[in-house]
């Protein structure tokens, strides 16, 4: 049996829908995050991007989400290694520093609800969507103690 693309490929090698598959569907690279201006520190925080929908732990609009949402992030082969909040499970990250797939992972279990089910993803876990915050303040009370 052959190895599976993600031990086999680069980042930068795979077509779109394998890299598209790496997505767990956590749904960790859609909360908002606070960074520290005097240490570079990373807050996490459990309010949602306005397009988050937390029942399913997807974007609403995924196909036009970098037309809607401004300060989208793109992960590109490129990218993924420079992106100091990419969660420490992300599959995109993992991959990049030759790690292998939790077993948890879609792509490894055969089933997108594992990650649900092994509490890694953030399904019913988003407190606040950020079109309901004002100002910087207003996400403090929503800083988680540690990455999710």
């Amino acid at each position: 049996m052959s190895e599976p693309f993600w031990k086999t490929k680069p980042l930068a090698a795979m077509n779109d829908a394998e890299w598209e598959s790496l997505c767990d569907g956590c749904g960790k690279c859609c909360l908002a995050k606070l960074e520290d201006e005097d240490t570079g520190e990373i807050h996490w925080t459990s309010v949602g991007c306005r397009l988050f929908d937390a029942q399913g732990c997807r974007c609403k609009d995924y196909e036009n989400r970098f037309k809607r949402v401004s300060d989208c992030v793109r992960l590109t082969p490129d990218n993924v290694a420079t992106i100091s909040w990419l969660p420490s499970t992300c599959a995109y990250r993992l991959v990049a520093e030759g790690r292998d797939l939790p077993w948890w992972h879609p792509l490894v279990s055969g089933d997108p609800r594992t990650v649900h089910e092994a509490g890694i993803s953030m399904l019913g876990r988003v407190e606040a969507n950020e079109d309901e915050l004002d100002t910087p303040e207003d996400y403090f009370p929503y800083i988680l103690e540690k990455e999710p």
